[in-house]
């Protein structure tokens, strides 16, 4: 292949670079311009104001100017014909007694026709005056520039009275535009009769219309324009002050008001807005009295239950320590009652657990810990449950081990309700926990394949006291507050919990922790997707942002 094929190939490629680069400065250049016209009202209205503003003007000044110019030339063309057979008229008396061009004495008359004509101030400045056998006379130093065109002089041929629109440059001025009017003079000798009126008066008159048009047709377009960024600013006003009270009242300064000025379409908009929003304001304290009067009601509750719970696990102990004494009927009664009051301890400190999450005393204790480690950790300890379910539980990890700053008792936490859930769920088919890492970020992904969630309840699971299927046994005798509080403990580390699912596809939780802590997860190592790829093989994509 030569080096001009080569070229040849290489050439488009360097084009379509250059464009892109092209496109690209192109649009950073006019994004500032568009987010702005689209975040602005005003702007969008005076904008449009002065594009169909200007749209009518022109068209309005094209109308005008052409209209005028129409009448104007018309007004000339008439004159300048009713001039011309004037002038022909007078030719007429005394070229009539010729009889042959080769007269002597016809230059001579003819010379002098034209003189006479063109210094008449009634008539046109240039004549030409000519035979039929093509004896030509001007009047005009510089008429030999002055020449009819082929069309006009055939239509004078044909006995017509004909006119001509062209330019001429028979002054020193330079080229201007003329009127030619041409006409045939029949004698015994026939002649042709050719006048050259100047436009330039016309001219002048049709240029100081166009620039006066313009003027005012651009006075008027910026007058448009202002009135219509006043009359919108009276709208737009009133709009920008609601959605700035909009967002006072977002951001919690509930007492933030629109003032009202005047009765009109805009007053009772901000006497509707301002009424709105004490609704608001009321109906947000009145749930905020019954929020927290229900947080005081569970602290409190949970508070004085643990005394009595303490005496009760007391003589629970004491009884279930001697049941082998006891007949069937109440050894069984005393195991019952001991499992009861186990699951009675454990709602207790659930509950008391989420008290300290509502009133903001929860803290964490962060340490640096192989996260991987207590994976293996709560597997293990959750192998007889497992068991007894049929359950395979794999953890998948790296082969180094994943250190992370965090809370090792919440995060154990947080993975023994992901796990326990998962083996309940299962419905005896293997539940695999997957730890993997980024460069700033850890997540562990818990994944079964048993009865999933159903549309819309991923966006549940974490909610108090909720669960999908209410009716479900549960080997674990779970109080539906174990995912709400690793939740709670998930967003403690700025992380995050996720979850996905498919009725007959099992469910997928990710819990992503940032590597040190004070920093915050954008992206998790693992994606959330049920067929996604296999998690940890993309470390480039995670990003953590220090707070």
């Amino acid at each position: 292949m030569t080096a001009g094929e080569d070229r040849a190939r290489e050439r488009p490629v360097w084009l379509r670079r250059a464009w892109g680069s092209a496109a690209r400065w192109a649009d950073r250049a006019s994004r500032p311009l568009i987010d702005r016209f689209r975040a602005s009202l005003q702007l969008r209205v005076v904008s449009s104001t002065l594009i169909a503003s200007t749209v009518l003007v022109l068209i309005f000044s094209f109308v005008v100017a052409g209209s005028v110019t129409s009448g104007l030339l018309t007004e000339r063309q008439e004159t300048a014909v009713e001039e011309t057979l004037n002038a022909v008229e007078r030719a007429a008396e005394q070229l009539g007694a010729y009889t042959s061009s080769s007269d002597s004495a016809l230059a001579t008359t003819m010379q002098r026709i034209v003189n006479e004509l063109a210094e008449d101030p009634v008539y046109a400045p240039v004549i030409v005056l000519r035979t039929d056998d093509g004896t030509v006379t001007r009047s005009h130093p510089a008429s030999s520039e002055a020449e009819p065109s082929e069309k006009l002089q055939a239509d004078v041929a044909d006995r017509k009275t004909a006119v001509q629109y062209e330019n001429f440059a028979l002054d020193e001025e330079g080229t201007m535009p003329y009127l030619v009017v041409g006409s045939y003079i029949d004698l015994t000798l026939d002649f042709e009769l050719y006048a050259f009126y100047p436009l330039e008066s016309q001219q002048d008159a049709i240029s100081l219309l166009r620039t006066n048009l313009a003027l005012a047709g651009v006075a008027l377009v910026l007058l448009l324009g202002v009135i219509a960024a006043l009359v919108t600013r009276l709208v737009v006003t009133p709009v920008r002050e609601a959605a700035r009270t909009s967002q006072r009242l977002a951001a919690g300064l509930l007492h933030e008001r629109m003032e009202v000025r005047g009765s009109d379409d805009l007053a009772r908009l901000a006497g509707s807005f301002n009424l709105m929003a004490e609704n608001l304001q009321s109906q947000i304290r009145r749930l905020e009295e019954m929020s927290m009067m229900q947080r005081r009601f569970t602290s409190d509750v949970s508070h004085e239950l643990r005394t009595p719970l303490a005496t009760i696990r007391m003589a629970a102990d004491l009884l279930y320590d001697n049941r082998d004494d006891f007949d069937p009927v109440t050894k069984r009664s005393t195991e019952l009652l001991q499992h009861e009051i186990d699951r009675f301890e454990e709602l207790l400190q659930e509950l008391l657990e989420i008290s300290r999450f509502d009133s903001g005393f929860a803290s964490l204790e962060v340490d640096a810990v192989d996260v991987g480690r207590i994976a293996d950790d709560v597997a293990e300890g959750l192998s007889h449950l497992a068991e007894d379910c049929g359950v395979q539980v794999t953890v998948e990890k790296p082969k180094r081990r994943v250190i992370a700053e965090v809370d090792p008792r919440r995060v154990q936490r947080i993975l023994r309700n992901l796990l326990s859930n998962a083996i309940e769920h299962a419905e005896g088919r293997p539940v695999r926990v997957t730890v993997a890492e980024s460069d700033t970020a850890v997540a562990v992904a818990v994944r079964d394949r048993g009865v999933g969630l159903k549309p819309g309840h991923a966006d549940r699971v974490f909610d108090r006291f909720w669960r999908a299927d209410p009716s479900r046994n549960r080997r674990t005798g779970g109080t539906g507050l174990g995912l709400a509080i690793s939740l709670e403990d998930a967003k403690l580390h700025s992380g995050t919990l996720q979850a996905t699912g498919e009725p007959g596809k099992g469910t997928l939780f990710v819990l992503t922790l940032p590597l040190q802590a004070g920093n915050r997860v954008i992206t998790s190592p693992i994606p959330l997707r049920l067929d996604g790829p296999r998690p940890g093989a993309g470390k480039e994509a995670t990003r953590a942002t220090q707070d």
